[in-house]
């Protein structure tokens, strides 16, 4: 029998979830927490054979950092990653470590079942893309990587020339293309756009449980 921890903050999924493992005679949930970082501690020894993990977690923890650290721990245990986050961002973190898999919410519990069969059997399953999201006049596939990542260092605070080194563009560079970003959307400035794009999680601020 498989035995699996689930970490999930929102109550509701937490219960259907823990219903959808209850009601399949190959699992055993052996554990349930609210908070990444308890996953990591519940982990060591061995006896988990998988993690369905959210990707953002009670207390704003990284759900992906803890999945690093369970992998790099040398057990066996496979982390699959579950979010509604579309932050392109949250998919390079859990390709590059923080999972074995990832699978999002809006789809169904047979896609996520299958996904969690394959994981267990050695594979890796990951979208190809993050899912397509409306900024009032645009798409946010419409965003480049780079603007995306103008847009993520703008919302931490960064200035113009602190952006600018960062993405190797001139300041000059950096305030085009968030001007050209607003212009293309309809916001009525930066801030109207960076408040719409943390709202619909293209954005996403993880706490440092370091």
């Amino acid at each position: 029998m498989t035995t699996v921890i689930i970490v999930e903050d929102n109550a509701y999924m937490r219960q259907h979830f823990e219903k959808m493992f209850a009601d399949d005679p190959r699992y055993r949930v052996v554990g349930v927490f609210q908070d990444a970082i308890e996953a990591v501690d519940a982990c060591r020894g061995g006896s988990v054979d998988l993690v369905l993990m959210d990707v953002l977690t009670l207390h704003d923890h990284s759900g992906l950092a803890a999945g690093k650290r369970i992998k790099e721990s040398g057990c066996r245990t496979k982390v699959v990653a579950a979010t509604s986050l579309i932050d392109p961002e949250v998919l390079a973190q859990a390709r590059a470590g923080g999972a074995d898999s990832l699978w999002y919410k809006d789809h169904g519990d047979a896609d996520l079942m299958e996904v969690i069969e394959r994981t267990l059997a050695g594979e890796h399953i990951f979208p190809d893309t993050s899912p397509d999201v409306e900024l009032k006049d645009i798409r946010s596939a419409q965003l480049t990587p780079r603007q995306l990542e103008i847009l993520r260092l703008f919302s931490d605070g960064l200035g113009y020339d602190e952006i600018a080194e960062r993405v190797h563009l001139t300041s000059r560079g950096v305030r085009w293309n968030l001007d050209e970003i607003v212009g293309r959307s309809g916001f009525k400035n930066k801030n109207a756009l960076l408040t719409a794009i943390i709202q619909k999680t293209l954005i996403v601020k993880f706490e440092d449980e370091e």
